[in-house]
C-alpha cells in the first residue's frame, strides 16, 4: 500500500465517514448509501477508491457484496504515521542534499537550488543567482553547494 495514496483516499470526508461506519460493522452498498445519505453510485466510487489502496475488502454474500475494513491495513498506516514523529530532526544549517547522494537538485534538466534546507528562503533561484552570503550561511562555502557541479580535475 502506498501511504500518500491511502492517505489522499481517506482524506475525502465521504471515504472516511465509509470507513468509521466499517469500523463498527459490515455493510453492503445500499445500508452505507443509507447511512451517510448520498447516492449508492457515489457509494460505489469511494468504495472503488477504498479497494484500490487496499483499506476495504468485499466478500459477496448471496446477491450483495458486504464491505468491511482490512484492519491490518488501517493499522499498517497508523504506524506508518506514527514513524514519521519518530524522525529526527535535522541538525542547524545541515542541508538533506548533503545527507542523501542519490537526492538530485535537477528539475527538468534544469538546475535549481531546490535544496531542503533550515533556512530554505536564503537560497532563490539557479545556483548562479544565489549570492556567496546565501550560499555560505546554507552550505558553509561555495564548494560545497550541492547545485554546483563540481568541476573535474585536470589531467
Amino acid at each position: 500500500m502506498e501511504l500518500s495514496n491511502a492517505f489522499k483516499a481517506l482524506s475525502d470526508e465521504s471515504r472516511f465517514k465509509l470507513v468509521n461506519l466499517l469500523l463498527t460493522h459490515d455493510f453492503c452498498v445500499g445500508a452505507l448509501a443509507h447511512h451517510l445519505r448520498i447516492s449508492e453510485a457515489a457509494v460505489s466510487q469511494h468504495l472503488k477508491h477504498l479497494r484500490e489502496v487496499g483499506l476495504v475488502k468485499g466478500e459477496k454474500r448471496g446477491y450483495w457484496t458486504h464491505y468491511t475494513v482490512d484492519k491490518v491495513k488501517l493499522k499498517d498506516l497508523a504506524e506508518a504515521l506514527r514513524n514519521l514523529t519518530k524522525l529526527p530532526p535535522c541538525p542547524e544549517g545541515l542541508c538533506s542534499k548533503n545527507l542523501n547522494p542519490k537526492t538530485s537538485c535537477r528539475k527538468e534538466d534544469e538546475k535549481m537550488c531546490d535544496c531542503k534546507c533550515q533556512h530554505p528562503e536564503r537560497l532563490k533561484g539557479k545556483p548562479e543567482e544565489c549570492t556567496p552570503m546565501q550560499v555560505e550561511k546554507c552550505h558553509g562555502t561555495k564548494l560545497k553547494h550541492p547545485c554546483i557541479p563540481k568541476k573535474p580535475k585536470k589531467k
